[in-house]
């Protein structure tokens, strides 16, 4: 019916985030579902460690409900974005404390239904390239690379999480990317690219 209000599912996340300023358990179970995943993933892309990124992912998300009383719908950023900023800077000061990101062994990552063991264990190795290369990126970088390429936010989305202009995000992520493809270019013949 036309009278009915909205379900979660179609309201805005900083719609949401106002019921949840309100007093609506619900609004925060639902935004928690589509942002947790998100922040999660972007710190572990950046940290290189699932334990350090969920500490991150948790912290940042205790953040955001922390600012949800005043939150501005119409203010210039979604929560995401707001989400996003928090995760950068949290892993910023992470990686700052610990000197340097160090990679662990992350199999039980690719462990999935994927179709062949071969399957997965070429995707785990590319994967595993991947995150060591991106290790090797200077912070910065390394941040727009994975915002802007694994995440598949916009420059405008990354120049305001990373607080820099859209220029500069370009200019980041476009060094990120050769520096990765230089990175990657001895390997493809052992991750199962043609040559």
């Amino acid at each position: 019916m036309s009278g009915d209000p909205p379900t979660y599912d179609t309201l805005s996340d900083g719609a949401l985030m106002v019921l949840f300023a309100n007093g609506d358990p619900g609004a925060a179970r639902v935004l928690t579902a589509r942002l947790l995943p998100r922040a999660l993933g972007h710190a572990a892309r950046v940290l290189g460690d699932r334990a350090e990124a969920e500490d991150i992912a948790q912290e940042a998300m205790l953040r955001l409900w922390r600012a949800a009383a005043e939150w501005r719908q119409d203010g210039p950023a979604t929560p995401a974005t707001w989400l996003y900023r928090v995760v950068a800077n949290l892993c910023t000061d992470r990686l700052r404390k610990a000197g340097q990101s160090t990679l662990t062994d992350e199999a039980d990552r690719y462990r999935d239904t994927r179709p062949s063991v071969e399957v997965q264990m070429i995707a785990g190795d590319r994967m595993a390239a991947l995150d060591a290369a991106l290790a090797c990126l200077p912070e910065r970088q390394r941040q727009a690379v994975v915002l802007r390429h694994i995440e598949g936010l916009s420059n405008p989305e990354i120049a305001m999480i990373l607080d820099l202009g859209v220029e500069a995000v370009e200019s980041l992520t476009a060094r990120g990317k050769r520096a990765l493809a230089a990175a990657l270019a001895t390997k493809k013949e052992a991750l199962g690219y043609e040559t």
